[in-house]
């Protein structure tokens, strides 16, 4: 049984949400601030973790900055803050998706099938090796390598969307491609996401992510691998 931990001050809102997620076949921890939250999160490892960003004592995207130091477990951010700049920042400290309140439930715990889906299929893809000029992506562990040398490991939802673009170097993909990739179903979401997440990687594998190397911007269009 997949393992959810559920962080938000609102214990309305926690129920809710644990309600549904057991019914769906989710085991669930709840916390309440972001500090308990770290130091439960840390001790049960749990598969996915549910954030609300507006916590006590510690706030969503101080809680994702300490965590991403220790685990790259999927994040969903939890929102009532309408700036898209939160958002980007949230998805740039290696969150994985985010949904805005008030919400579905029931949209909810189909993002968390869909983030939980992303990880069985970049797993179990029929490529298990991607090797790309001096790049190397070892698809079962999750793992990137430039000339031999292990990287920061990536979140689950960079790792797809790096694979994508890879997988096919010289092909340029739009946003909304990319968006289709790494959620395998059509959501209702904004493009700069891709943005933010193409942003975190660049910052992990390129040796200058202000010039970088392997994922090329193309103006207007998109992005793609660099097939050089």
């Amino acid at each position: 049984m997949k393992t959810i931990l559920v962080v938000d001050d609102e214990p309305k809102i926690t129920q809710l949400v644990r309600d549904y997620l057991e019914g769906a076949g989710f085991g669930v921890r709840v916390a309440h601030d972001g500090k308990s939250a770290l130091s439960l999160a840390k001790t049960e490892k749990p598969d996915l973790i549910v954030l609300d960003l507006g916590l006590p004592q510690m706030d969503g995207l101080d809680f994702t900055r300490e965590y991403r130091k220790a685990s790259n477990a999927p994040i969903i951010m939890l929102t009532a803050r309408s700036e898209e700049s939160d958002k980007l920042v949230g998805l740039e400290l290696g969150a994985d998706d985010y949904i805005t309140k008030p919400f579905s439930p029931k949209e909810l715990v189909a993002r968390v099938r869909v983030v939980f889906r992303r990880i069985e299929n970049a797993t179990t893809a029929a490529t298990d090796v991607i090797r790309v000029a001096d790049l190397t992506l070892d698809v079962p562990r999750l793992r990137v390598t430039v000339s031999g040398r292990d990287l920061e490991e990536l979140t689950p939802t960079e790792f797809e969307l790096l694979a994508t673009l890879a997988r096919q170097p010289g092909r340029v993909f739009t946003r909304a491609q990319l968006l289709d990739a790494i959620h395998g179903v059509a959501f209702e979401s904004y493009e700069r996401a891709i943005d933010a997440h193409i942003k975190n990687i660049r910052r992990k594998i390129e040796v200058k992510p202000s010039e970088p190397k392997y994922i090329i911007t193309v103006y207007g269009v998109g992005y793609k691998f660099a097939d050089k």
